[in-house]
């Protein structure tokens, strides 16, 4: 599926975070592949969802996910998928669960029940924020909390702020709705099989988050190429949008021209 690879972006934001937290990435990866199609897709419970209840599993997600793409017709021919975090580990179930629909994915910063420690999964430097952010009922102070929490990006702290808590209060996530996709991330194992479409990884070196030893578990495994951002945060789009999109279309270039390559060059060990 390599000649339809990048001709049809749908992304998947994480946790509790909704389509307009892409920001100005959007624009950035059109600029990239300026004659591909980009799909903004809001999981159950978030965006324009907000008021529907989550999946407390990552396959229901998926179905969820899924009917909403084949409705509005976006499934006719295979798509890529870009994932953060709880989105990659969506991604990674549509493509195991319905590998016809997917030509290739892009997964950032994301991390497996079955391969990495929950301590990894969740660093413990973070509990502490995730137990104010459970007794925060304040928007702003929640969101200045997320902010700090997922991203490196010191200069831009205020003005992130301030949209994400402008976003929170149009379409505001449930606790109830945060603590079912915390269940469904916390539980998740995928199956074994490796993908035979192509995967590409991301991850931030300096995620405070979720341990960047899982995307390398990730790579590990199922011998999958991997590409770590040297300071970036858990929210790589935020920190360093341009750095992920210049990844995004090197791979894509180079899986869709070098098809003759030694597919022992399309990973970097």
């Amino acid at each position: 599926m390599d000649e339809v690879l990048g001709k049809h972006w749908i992304l998947l934001r994480g946790l509790a975070r909704e389509s307009a937290h892409w920001g100005d990435f959007v624009p950035l990866l059109q600029d990239a592949f300026p004659a591909s199609r980009i799909s903004l897709i809001d999981l159950p419970g978030t965006g324009c969802y907000y008021r529907k209840a989550s999946p407390c599993s990552i396959r229901a997600i998926v179905e969820s996910v899924r009917g909403d793409a084949l409705a509005k017709g976006w499934l006719e021919k295979p798509v890529s998928i870009l994932g953060l975090s709880l989105g990659a580990m969506v991604a990674w179930e549509w493509l195991s669960r319905h590998p016809e629909d997917i030509a290739g994915e892009v997964l950032m910063n994301t991390s497996f029940a079955d391969l990495s420690p929950f301590y990894m999964r969740l660093r413990r430097q973070s509990y502490r924020d995730f137990a104010e952010l459970a007794m925060t009922r304040d928007i702003f102070r929640r969101e200045s909390r997320i902010v700090r929490l997922v991203s490196n990006r010191k200069d831009r702290y205020e003005a992130t702020i301030e949209e994400w808590s402008r976003i929170q209060k149009a379409r505001p996530v449930s606790t109830k709705n945060a603590l079912r996709q915390i269940v469904a991330a916390a539980t998740y194992k995928p199956s074994h099989s490796k993908p035979q479409q192509p995967v590409l990884l991301l991850n931030g070196q300096g995620d405070r988050l979720v341990s960047p030893a899982c995307s390398e578990a990730i790579h590990k495994k199922w011998r999958i190429e991997l590409r770590a951002h040297p300071w970036a945060g858990h929210d790589l789009t935020l920190d360093d949008g341009g750095w992920v999109a210049t990844q995004i279309q090197d791979w894509v270039s180079q899986r869709t021209s070098c098809i003759d390559r030694d597919p022992e060059q399309l990973y970097s060990s």
